[in-house]
């Protein structure tokens, strides 16, 4: 399953790259001795003295086997000595050796004889701890299992982000043989797959903070007709000695949870959609255009929703609402309170009474929503408004400037059981009142007031077509953030019978 690490530079340019303490032969602390034929010490490595407690000055010059083997096994080193010098034939095991301190220890040897230029025979030892040995062995033995036997795809990719190894379960996932991988690049081997996998790879190399479950979705040779999804962890893989050696991946398929999820979504996307209305564009004194936006985000399609709801005498309701929540029961919650809505609408209640008895049914549904609800009236040139915990509707004047209204914002619907004002505004011909669910505003990195104040910058030409500046708000504010879903209502006052002389708010009703 492992791979050497190809070299990509110019030969001509490779030379000794130094590394730092802390690799794997210091881990071993692998001990050299060399022995001359007649088996006396002629070299002493540093770590032989760590490994058996005698300076280079006490044992040079010394007979290998009196020095550290017990007169008991003296015997075998001298027969096996022997062997290696005459026969020429390595050997490789395991023997106590006597430490200066006179403790016995278990010492894993490799013992091989050299030749020099006049044909002299010596022996080279190679010796390191057992136990520390059989630790690395361990360990190694473990991690070899765990990667080849785990159904987590793993794979490891150098700095250049080309594959160093991958596990059988990547190899699956992949659908390309694991030598096949070797060398390559990862766009080489996954063409498919987004660009925010070689992205999120290159921030862990540069910064060495692991990414956790991003949720990737492509293709890949394993089946190219078809989209498959992953939840890919990232993280910096780093020696002993701190440098970094690459990037490692580990991959888990979520292809059905992401199919059932996106089925999930569609039904409700459906379910919404076939419970929102198609207001008519216009009414008596009012020109209308709405939006509706679904999230991007597989699993947040909520429930916010619009209206326009015909009254007596010409006037007309204008509703903007916002169950909180997502999916099917969200989208259900939300037909069944917009349906409320209308019935009460019918009952020709002013807006605080309408919120009032919301209130209620939203208790018994065991949900939380907000709400805003507005009437028009054409003859009075004014718009009735109530708010039930929603972001404040605008109000472009038809002289350019706008306004966010200052209203009371009551409490969300839900059994609160608190009362809910009703505040008169003039609607002057030209004025528009934009009405919207908080998935245009709320961002995850940026303030609520300065997104309410570019809403405002955004609303500066009343003479704009109100479907130009749905789209243009849309565009606008939703750029590279659709974590939730939108609904949008503009209602722009044209010319009728008005009377004259009305103020802004001017009357307020209670609940």
């Amino acid at each position: 399953m492992g791979a050497t690490e190809p070299w990509h530079g110019d030969p001509r340019t490779m030379g000794a790259v130094p590394s730092g303490p802390g690799g794997l032969l210091d881990v071993l602390n692998v001990a050299a001795v060399l022995l001359d034929s007649a088996g006396k010490i002629d070299l002493w490595s540093p770590q032989a003295e760590i490994l058996f407690g005698y300076s280079a000055e006490e044992a040079l010059g010394q007979y290998a086997g009196h020095l550290l083997i017990d007169e008991e096994h003296l015997e075998t080193v001298l027969e096996l000595f022997a062997r290696v010098m005459q026969d020429g034939e390595s050997w490789a095991g395991v023997f106590p050796v006597r430490h200066k301190d006179g403790s016995t220890r278990l010492v894993e040897f490799r013992n091989m004889r050299l030749q020099d230029d006049q044909r002299e025979y010596w022996a080279l030892g190679l010796a390191t701890d057992q136990a520390t040995l059989r630790g690395v062995e361990r360990n190694l033995s473990l991690s070899a299992q765990l990667v080849s036997q785990s159904p987590i795809g793993l794979a490891m990719l150098d700095t250049d982000l080309r594959y160093i190894s991958v596990n059988p379960a990547e190899e699956r996932m992949n659908g390309v043989p694991a030598d096949e991988h070797v060398g390559r690049h990862v766009h080489e081997v996954l063409p498919f797959v987004d660009q925010s996998f070689e992205a999120a790879m290159r921030k862990v190399l540069a910064t060495g903070t692991p990414i956790l479950d991003q949720y990737t979705v492509g293709r890949t040779a394993a089946d190219p007709a078809n989209d498959h999804a992953w939840s890919i962890s990232f993280y910096r893989l780093e020696a002993p000695n701190g440098n970094v050696l690459g990037v490692a991946t580990s991959s888990v398929d979520v292809t059905d949870r992401h199919r059932a999820v996106e089925e999930q979504r569609r039904t409700a996307l459906t379910l919404q959609r076939s419970l929102l209305p198609q207001p008519p564009r216009q009414r008596p004194g009012l020109d209308i255009a709405f939006r509706y936006r679904p999230a991007q985000d597989t699993i947040e399609i909520g429930g916010d929703w619009y209206d326009v709801v015909p009254l007596t005498g010409n006037r007309t309701a204008l509703v903007v609402g916002d169950v909180m929540g997502s999916g099917v029961s969200a989208a259900a919650t939300m037909g069944q309170l917009r349906t409320a809505t209308r019935t009460l609408a019918e009952l020709d209640l002013n807006p605080a009474q309408v919120l009032h008895h919301l209130d209620h049914i939203t208790d018994g549904l065991d949900t939380i929503a907000t709400c805003v609800y507005a009437v028009f009236d054409p003859d009075t040139a004014q718009c009735h408004v109530s708010v039930a915990g929603h972001l404040p509707p605008v109000l472009l004047h038809r002289d350019g400037t706008s306004e966010l209204l200052d209203l009371p914002t009551g409490a969300p619907l839900g059994g609160c059981g608190i009362s809910f004002d009703s505040t008169s505004i003039d609607f002057e011909p030209g004025d528009q009142l934009v009405l919207y669910t908080d998935g245009l505003i709320e961002t995850r990195d940026q303030p609520i007031d300065e997104r309410l104040a570019t809403l405002l910058d955004i609303l500066d030409d009343p003479d704009r077509s109100l479907d130009a500046t749905c789209d243009l708000l849309l565009r606008t504010l939703r750029a590279g953030s659709d974590q939730d879903d939108v609904a949008l209502l503009i209602a722009r006052a044209g010319h009728g019978p008005y009377r004259q002389g009305t103020s802004r708010a001017v009357d307020r009703t209670i609940s």
